[in-house]
């Protein structure tokens, strides 16, 4: 089964581009090759440019907060246990305190050091991080893997506050939709949305095998999904036949 996610609305796609920058961080440092961790710290310059807005901390924080006073008006619900409720509080807690105690935007006190600045403005231009253009980059990526991946561990972790953030809200976000059967007659399928509540995040899961792929639309009224299927060209055409899938649509 492969699964698809549709963003709602600005924040919410941020957030899900941060996760997956984060997640392809995971990989690349606990690799060994000297390429892979060239690309690690390429993604550590894309986290700090897609967390460079300016109101993402402060709108992180308002949402930990708007979850934790939501899970505390469940306190002394019979139908709700206290000690589960404990552990999401708690893990709401720790995230929010550290995220409040970082300085500034995420990966601002990268800033400071003037070696990994000379190599961010070099990494984006075609060949700019050649040997001959970055010496000391270059002895640096011939390091014994352990010592480079040290070194990436410890510019990763002023970035650690947003990760456990966006874990955090993500996974709240996700467990609040409850997934359904659904047909797409035709290839196509719509569904209203109810008024008066708000889903952020649609999810889409479909059998790998049958080689669809989804296109999804949504607003606060409706949402959409055409199933397509790549020609022999890679364009996708709509696959006109009757198709079910799970959705999933996330407040």
């Amino acid at each position: 089964m492969v699964l698809y996610e549709y963003p709602f609305n600005e924040g919410i796609r941020t957030m899900l581009r941060l996760e997956h920058l984060f997640d392809r961080l995971g990989q690349l440092v606990a690799r060994d090759a000297p390429v892979d961790h060239h690309f690690a710290l390429a993604t550590i310059f894309e986290i700090m440019d897609v967390a460079s807005r300016a109101d993402l901390k402060s709108d992180l924080l308002k949402e930990l907060e708007r979850h934790r006073a939501q899970l505390q008006s469940y306190r002394g619900n019979p139908h709700i246990s206290e000690a589960a409720l404990d552990q999401i509080v708690g893990r709401i807690d720790h995230a929010f305190d550290g995220l409040n105690q970082l300085q500034g935007k995420a990966g601002q006190a990268l800033q400071s050091n003037d070696w990994l600045m000379g190599i961010r403005s070099r990494i984006g231009i075609p060949g700019g991080t050649c040997e001959f253009d970055l010496p000391s980059y270059y002895a640096w990526q011939q390091l014994d893997p352990a010592k480079r991946r040290a070194d990436l561990m410890g510019w990763i972790a002023t970035l650690s506050p947003l990760a456990e953030a966006l874990q955090v809200l993500l996974g709240l976000l996700r467990d609040s939709g409850a997934p359904q059967r659904v047909v797409a007659a035709g290839g196509q399928y719509q569904q209203s949305l109810p008024a008066g509540r708000t889903y952020q995040l649609m999810r889409v899961r479909l059998d790998g095998a049958d080689g669809l792929v989804p296109e999804m639309t949504g607003h606060r009224l409706m949402v959409g999904v055409r199933l397509m299927r790549p020609d022999a060209d890679g364009r996708l055409r709509l696959a006109a036949e009757d198709r079910d899938f799970e959705l999933t649509l996330c407040a």
